[in-house]
């Protein structure tokens, strides 16, 4: 029978077994090397009470303090919830991790200019040169 993945979904590397955790959104229990870890960084304060906060506050710079969970899910659910996503066959023997962004970062330039835009505004948005390729050529010549 036909493998999935060359290491069928676990970590674990010569063990025999691991011991199981707790999928953080269902409870189920799945071994420790299957399961998909993220750690979640938040502030401990939502931003429209920070606000708030900040303006009561005696202090001039006060670090609102940010809370750091790890969390665990099965499988199914970091599908479902779109924490991992579904790759084909051939993208799924690539083993290196995806490019980390980071906030500061700009997006690579894949060459869609108008990507963004929706299409009512791509078609007034065009550049000078394709306005000019657009135009007959006995126009142009003249």
């Amino acid at each position: 029978m036909a493998k999935k993945r060359r290491n069928g979904g676990k970590n674990r590397c010569g063990r025999g077994a691991v011991k199981p955790v707790r999928c953080s959104n269902c409870a189920r229990c799945v071994p420790k090397d299957k399961a998909v870890k993220r750690f979640l960084v938040r502030n401990v304060i939502e931003s429209a009470a920070q606000r708030d906060l900040k303006d009561a506050s005696v202090y001039d710079v006060y670090v609102v303090p940010k809370l750091y969970m790890k969390m665990e899910y099965c499988i199914s659910c970091a599908i479902h919830s779109h924490v991992v996503r579904c790759r084909p066959a051939a993208l799924r023997r690539v083993r290196e991790p995806p490019r980390r962004m980071r906030r500061d970062e700009r997006k690579p330039d894949v060459g869609k200019p108008m990507k963004g835009l929706k299409k009512s505004a791509r078609r007034v948005a065009k550049l000078p040169e394709q306005e000019e390729e657009r135009r007959p050529r006995k126009e142009r010549d003249e």
